[in-house]
């Protein structure tokens, strides 16, 4: 029986002709080596922004649904031109849109979550052919309409296939790997040969940006492999997997940054309302996440903050102007100047001290912070923005990342 692998290319990795043809040998190939393939690939290269940029030309709150059919042409332009290189080589292949591969989601247009996949029509179709090539990003709702999945939505589509069939992932873009940090911040930085679903989680979700929060918690949950490396390069990568020994003797793994954050603080005087429930049903419905929760209570006052990102702040102030026609006495701010630097390690529930020698660097070196918050295994700091960088480097020197 031949090996299945779930493989995924980004929109920089596919973003030519030339980079599409050279891809194609390669998958070919890996066929001639007995596997058989889902290929799931992102736009060419600014294809998405590109259509985005034409969407600002007409408005700048466009109808989400029209949105999401545009949006999917992307991918769709790129399984095609895919799918015909690999026929014009010889390999059996075919491409399929988010809907032909039974990719079914939920929740709202533009940030949609996958339900289900039909892993027994991709294996009858592994059946015929040796390569199907798969529009990442999409999918279709209970009312057949086109959904798109968000950011790094088309990884999310890769682990999800690979999750359905039982396959192992491997996610190639145009960096060789993890590293400890983004090494266009810390040269030194190192890439990390092997790292845990844990790990990745909470580098994810703090602000490392080569893979999305939900694609390494479905490979968590389902137990997929998954891979990171560099397109059609000799350069070993990094593999996500469960913890191992290896992995438990290092304190601090890694150190995160996310600059795309906005600071929210909200103020209410009379905590006999349900303010604080209104607050977490709203952000509920708008699908903001949020991140370092914190609520104090004085008396019948009452403070509320938490951090989100940038990008969900025309839904932040549809929440803000609806709790302020609903609650009287309410006050807030909204801080845009900010970062969250976070460190992240297993190593920290065994260890104690990882906190103080943070707060030392940190406070020793003139950078103040206004918010912190703990896991079991990371430590986030709400600090300005233009010093974010200066604490990651900081940071990394004293934990040796």
């Amino acid at each position: 029986m031949k090996q299945v692998s779930v493989l995924k290319f980004g929109g920089s990795s596919v973003g030519t002709i030339e980079k599409i043809k050279d891809i194609s040998i390669y998958l070919k190939r890996r066929v001639e080596n007995k596997e058989k393939l889902i290929v799931v690939v992102s736009a060419m290269g600014k294809t998405t922004d590109d259509l985005l940029k034409q969407v600002e030309k007409i408005t700048d709150n466009p109808d989400v649904r029209e949105l999401d059919t545009l949006l999917a042409i992307g991918e769709q332009n790129t399984i095609s031109l895919m799918a015909i290189s690999l026929n014009d080589m010889g390999v059996r292949a075919r491409s399929l849109t988010g809907i032909q591969a039974g990719i079914r989601t939920f929740g709202q247009h533009t940030k949609s979550r996958i339900a289900d996949i039909d892993a027994d029509f991709l294996n009858d179709q592994l059946d015929e052919f040796d390569i199907l090539v798969v529009a990442g990003f999409q999918g279709y709702n209970e009312n057949l309409e086109i959904t798109t999945l968000g950011r790094g939505g088309s990884d999310t589509s890769a682990v999800a296939l690979a999750a359905a069939i039982g396959a192992p992932c491997e996610i190639y873009t145009d960096v060789t790997g993890v590293f400890g940090t983004d090494p266009r911040i810390y040269k030194a930085a190192r890439q990390l040969s092997q790292v845990s679903y844990e790990e990745m989680l909470e580098l994810s979700a703090l602000g490392a940006g080569v893979l999305e929060t939900r694609c390494v918690e479905i490979a968590k949950n389902y137990n997929v492999p998954l891979y990171l490396g560099k397109t059609l390069s000799d350069t070993k990568g990094t593999w996500i997997m469960a913890n191992t020994d290896l992995l438990e003797k290092k304190v601090v793994t890694g150190v995160a940054l996310d600059r795309d954050i906005l600071h929210v603080t909200l103020a209410c005087s009379d905590i006999g309302t349900n303010f604080v429930e209104e607050l977490f049903n709203q952000l509920d419905r708008f699908s903001v996440n949020i991140d370092m929760i914190s609520q104090i209570v004085s008396g019948d006052d009452m403070n509320v903050s938490f951090t989100c990102k940038d990008t969900d702040r025309n839904f932040l102030n549809q929440i803000l102007d609806s709790l302020n026609d609903k609650f009287s006495g309410i006050k807030y701010s909204v801080r845009t100047d900010c970062a969250k630097v976070s460190i992240v390690g297993s190593g920290m529930r065994d260890v104690s001290g990882v906190a103080a020698r943070a707060f030392r660097i940190l406070c020793s070196n003139g950078i103040n912070f206004y918010q912190v918050t703990t896991s079991e295994i990371s430590i986030s700091y709400a600090i300005d923005k233009d010093l974010s960088e200066k604490a990651v480097i900081l940071l990394c020197k004293e934990f040796n990342i």
